[in-house]
């Protein structure tokens, strides 16, 4: 019996093969879950080609996590597939171009609002739009990439990502009542197409190339999924506003 088995669990991002929201799909299957995914727009036929590739093709609804409707219509169109959730990955992030590569000093606010909002202010929106399916608690789950540091080229989303960390601290504090775990996983950089769309990107991974003791694979994503489907099962029962490392060691080594 796997660690996730009969568990529910709601996994967002998933685009590619490529990324941790895929393994994390897989790897609850494997270990005795069901999986239903989100996309939205254009990428729905990406991530219905990606779905494919799972142990069984998993069911996608729709959400944009900036769409008041999807959100709202998020457990109506869950419970089409489950009746219930005990698990939520958020693995959602986007900044506009002229917020990442070296413009921290002039990029208008336009571009930081939407950085914050897309990767900040949704991980409380969908926490919220799936509260309804979790009346017996579980746990959310969410991706960050350390935000104690000034990375380069990393800029607004760097500080779209200390929102984020600090916003699961929120969630933490107001949903343990109701049983719901909020933890986040702090990945090292990965090859995905997210990461690749940043501008000067290999100056994050020359720092990983030098600095984590224990090495880091750039390509392999599957740590850091095993890290969230771990704090998606009852192996965790009392860790909650949690930050786990899965970056081979850079966070506690000086530069």
């Amino acid at each position: 019996m796997g660690i996730m088995q009969g568990k529910n669990v709601l996994v967002t991002g998933v685009l590619t093969p490529d990324s941790i929201a895929f393994d994390v799909a897989r790897l609850v299957q494997e270990e005795g879950g069901n999986v239903v995914l989100t996309s939205f727009g254009r990428t729905m036929s990406l991530t219905a080609r990606t779905s494919k590739r799972l142990p069984t093709e998993a069911p996608i609804v729709e959400l944009d996590v900036t769409n008041e409707a999807h959100l709202a219509a998020l457990a109506d169109n869950v419970r089409q597939h489950v009746p219930t959730l005990d698990g939520v990955l958020h693995s959602v992030a986007f900044a506009p171009q002229d917020a990442l590569g070296g413009n921290f000093l002039n990029t208008p606010w336009e571009s930081v609002s939407t950085a914050v909002h897309i990767s900040a202010y949704s991980l409380k929106a969908l926490a919220m739009a799936a509260l309804p399916l979790m009346g017996n608690g579980g746990s959310i789950v969410g991706l960050t990439f350390d935000a104690t540091t000034a990375w380069p080229v990393y800029d607004w989303m760097g500080v779209a990502k200390a929102a984020f960390e600090s916003t699961n601290r929120y969630l933490a504090r107001d949903l343990g009542s109701r049983n719901i775990r909020c933890n986040l996983v702090a990945a090292g950089p990965l090859g995905s197409m997210a990461a690749k769309s940043i501008p000067g990107f290999e100056s994050i991974v020359n720092v990983w190339s030098t600095r984590a003791p224990i090495g880091w694979e750039f390509e392999d994503t599957e740590p850091s999924a095993r890290a969230c489907v771990a704090l998606m099962s009852d192996w965790f029962p009392k860790t909650t506003g949690e930050i786990v490392h899965v970056d081979g060691g850079v966070h506690a080594i000086a530069g």
